[in-house]
């Protein structure tokens, strides 16, 4: 009988664990509705401090829609036209990643709220809770989709255009929709990114026994890396704070601050460590803030943007790379920190490269944008007068890459140097009494 009374009490503590820890639909639901609440909310406010809420035909709905739904990687498609003769051309490639973040926080706090206080949860359990939060998630893109569909004329003005407009029935028109398919294609994607690297950063997050060992070299680095990004994002908020408070332009800072700011701030981040962008700034569109970037990009042709080309218009920029250098260091002593005293400096220095090049990559890869628009009569040129416009912005990616596993290289290495002063996990006091 003695025997027998350890499997029963674990299995009385399984029962009782599930009992604490429930994650069934009205979790899941929970989840992602407060996910798609929070996007919609930053993005709707983002929009009327830009004033999107001032669009023809109750058009703001349905740009809210197409917003959340851009955050989440779907995919949202313009079209136009301009009468019999005349045609309109436009594109629009852009993450508004301030609101990606607030969603990508919510549904990780819905995705770990029902695991916590767990160690280990086998592949099934997390397969079935991650499962339900998708079906209902492709089910809020879906609505999304449907909503943020819309069509509009837009205003020539007075002038040269708007007569030529009138004479020949060409006013454009433009309009947008949702690819729903690659919609739900890509959203998926990105809830499976998000779940994974909620698995791969929190400790609260229980892994499956077999993952169990790679969590202590994984997860510092990872936990690590969310810690640095998110501190740009706060630093750059409270920076937006004061300009609003200083410079004024309150709407037009605001809009920035709800709807880009990652885009920004990581920008910086990525300009800090030294590696270069390339784009282009044309017609009336550009970059809201701060003005030496559209500055440095409105040129003929594409141009580089990095600290040297910046600090020839604003010796301040150079204070990027005090910043980087500060902040990389920090998530590198964050890092060695938070991993096993028995981690060796090298291995620190290993983790922190790694580490810090997939979060850079990750940053060129979602911070980018490419957005034009244009009308053109018999298929020739542009009518011009403020009707086109260009905006890119792409990353040097293989310089990108490189000055990151630099960096993470002498950074990982310093902060497994100062980790030693620090009493981390795995060290055994050398005073029995302290032990």
């Amino acid at each position: 009988m003695s025997e027998q009374t350890p499997p029963r009490r674990t299995a009385a503590q399984r029962a009782e664990q599930g009992r604490r820890a429930p994650h069934g639909w009205p979790h899941a639901l929970v989840a992602v509705v407060s996910s798609g609440v929070a996007m919609a909310v930053v993005a709707g406010l983002g929009l009327w401090a830009a004033g999107a809420a001032d669009l023809p035909g109750g058009a703001f709905p349905s740009v809210v829609a197409a917003v959340v739904v851009m955050a989440v990687g779907g995919s949202v498609t313009l079209s136009g036209d301009a009468g019999v003769i005349a045609e309109t051309n436009a594109g629009l490639s852009v993450l508004p990643l301030s609101v990606s973040l607030l969603g990508a926080l919510a549904i990780a706090a819905g995705f770990l709220r029902p695991l916590r206080h767990r160690a280990v949860a086998d592949v099934k359990e997390l397969a079935g809770w991650a499962a339900r939060i998708a079906v209902l998630w492709l089910l809020l893109l879906i609505g999304l989709g449907l909503l943020a569909r819309h069509r509009f004329a837009i205003a020539l003005g007075d002038g040269p255009a708007a007569d030529i407009g009138d004479a020949l029935d060409s006013s454009p028109k433009v309009g947008f929709e949702t690819d729903v398919p690659l919609t739900l294609l890509f959203g998926l994607l990105w809830l499976a990114g998000v779940l994974v690297v909620v698995l791969l950063v929190s400790r609260g997050a229980p892994l499956p026994g077999r993952l169990l060992r790679f969590q202590e070299s994984v997860r510092p680095a990872a936990f690590a890396m969310v810690v640095l990004l998110l501190s740009y994002v706060v630093l750059g908020f409270v920076i937006g704070l004061v300009v609003v408070a200083t410079r004024g332009h309150a709407a037009a800072t605001l809009a920035v601050l709800l709807l880009g700011l990652p885009n920004l701030v990581w920008l910086a981040f990525t300009l800090g460590l030294g590696a270069s962008w390339e784009g282009r700034v044309d017609g009336p569109f550009g970059l809201p803030m701060p003005q030496v970037l559209d500055a440095v990009l409105r040129t003929p042709t594409d141009t580089t943007l990095s600290l040297h080309t910046l600090a020839e218009r604003d010796g301040r920029v150079w204070w990027l790379l005090v910043v980087a250098a500060v902040m990389v260091l920090g998530a590198a002593f964050l890092m060695a920190a938070r991993s096993p005293a028995r981690v060796r400096v090298w291995q620190h220095a290993v983790h922190m490269a790694v580490a810090l090049t997939l979060a850079v990559l990750a940053v060129c890869l979602l911070a980018g944008l490419s957005a034009h628009y244009g009308l053109s009569l018999l298929g020739i040129g542009d009518l011009g007068g403020g009707l086109s416009g260009l905006v890119e912005l792409r990353p040097v990616l293989w310089r990108a890459l490189l000055l990151a596993l630099a960096w993470g290289l002498v950074s990982g290495f310093l902060g497994g140097l100062f980790a030693r002063r620090v009493h981390r996990r795995g060290e055994v006091a050398a005073d029995p009494a302290r032990a």
